[in-house]
């Protein structure tokens, strides 16, 4: 399968950025010595855990929904989400007065579900498997005229998700490189594009899961292919790329690195214990990735990571 043009410039970003800039926060950068002595770098953390619903999914739907005209804004906004993606456009959608419903998968973290139905979504439960999420989303569209926003395979989404990246190279324009959680792929597209445009020779890293590694394999095959059901704790990152995304990664990413989830865990630790935080371990698995193997290749150097959440269950 050849890969979809990608159809995302840094123009697209720096007006999804200006468009969300009244609704979005413009989330924190922290750093703490005890990180950077266990990474042996410097570290600065991007803390989309601290965006509006929690997560950098809202700049995503933000951009989406305030992209669209009047008469089709109207009709509201439609998509499938293991949650955060939900949540940020039920939410997205609230703030400009339009219906937003939400398909959510058996299984969700129930945290997630609670913030759409906070937001007012109207909330429909399929079967956890991605066809039936695809199904049930066309048919909600089919009977509503509402426009679908897909969590990832979408230009708006994308141009949207990369505003976290250009908000961390304006605080720190001399980054090295840029590390990125990699789930369907729309905020690495985003960043990809936002960070090689802005400053040429920047690396751009991507990490999954090592239970969910679909990514990393279409990458070293070179197309799109089939991957195993995914089996990991970061429930964000099950997705696979689309034509869209698999485009933008193969031709911007430089490379993809995988943790494996206990390393997670103890990562989302070390992040509480040093930054005062509580993320996701689909955030968490950055850090993972960074304090293994592959450390001493990142020796030295100045690092960027989005943590992309901190939507989580509490015990």
């Amino acid at each position: 399968m050849s890969a979809a043009k990608p159809n995302l410039t840094l123009d697209d970003i720096h007006r999804a950025a200006a468009r969300i800039a009244p609704f979005a926060v413009r989330t924190p950068v922290l750093r703490a010595d005890a990180l950077d002595t266990a990474v042996g770098a410097r570290v600065w953390f991007k803390c989309e855990n601290s965006q509006r619903t929690g997560s950098f999914k809202f700049r995503g739907a933000t951009n989406a929904v305030r992209s669209l005209d009047d008469s089709k804004a109207a009709r509201g906004v439609v998509a499938h989400s293991s949650g955060n993606h939900g949540a940020a456009l039920a939410e997205a959608a609230r703030s400009r007065g339009i219906p937003a419903h939400v398909v959510v998968p058996e299984g969700a973290t129930f945290a997630k579900v609670e913030a759409i139905r906070r937001a007012g979504a109207h909330l429909i439960r399929c079967a956890p498997t991605l066809r039936a999420r695809e199904e049930t989303a066309a048919e909600v569209v089919r009977a509503t005229g509402a426009e679908l926003v897909h969590p990832y395979d979408d230009a708006r989404v994308a141009a949207g998700q990369g505003t976290a990246c250009l908000e961390l190279l304006e605080e720190r324009p001399d980054l090295d490189v840029v590390f990125v959680p990699v789930g369907g792929g729309g905020l690495a597209s985003g960043t990809c594009i936002a960070a090689t445009d802005t400053r040429p020779g920047i690396r751009v890293i991507g990490v999954e899961p090592r239970g969910a590694d679909d990514a990393r394999r279409c990458l070293v095959a070179g197309d799109l292919v089939p991957a195993p059901p995914p089996d990991t704790i970061c429930d964000g990152l099950r997705a696979t790329l689309s034509p869209f995304t698999f485009g933008i990664l193969s031709a911007r990413l430089h490379e993809i690195l995988t943790a494996p989830d206990p390393a997670t865990r103890d990562a989302a630790r070390l992040i509480h214990a040093s930054l005062g935080i509580v993320v996701e371990p689909s955030s968490a698995v950055v850090l993972a990735a960074l304090l293994g193997p592959d450390r001493p290749r990142f020796a030295g150097l100045r690092v960027g990571v989005i943590l992309t959440g901190g939507n989580v269950d509490s015990p």
